[in-house]
């Protein structure tokens, strides 16, 4: 789902492994990521670290990013705004 959604933007689908060993972020093809992150999944604490492990795999700052979908659960879409 690498859809564009009006100028300038992007969305991104992210499946995220929480409570791993390490912060990684791979590429599964074009707009689909997975990600192990070290944050257990308690108050917004792995959707922080996904979201910083994001913008730093795409070299951008986290306020172009967006989480539009999936707060609570492991399938997560991000908005990319440039």
């Amino acid at each position: 789902m690498s859809s564009a959604v009006g100028p300038g933007s992007t969305h991104l689908v992210v499946k995220v492994h929480p409570n791993a060993g390490k912060d990684v972020l791979i590429g599964q093809g074009p707009g689909r990521f997975e990600a192990w992150v070290k944050a257990k999944p308690m108050q917004g604490d792995a959707n922080d670290a996904v979201e910083r492990l994001l913008a730093h795999g795409l070299g951008i700052t986290r306020g172009q990013l967006k989480l539009v979908k999936g707060r609570g659960g492991r399938l997560k879409i991000f908005r990319v705004i440039a």
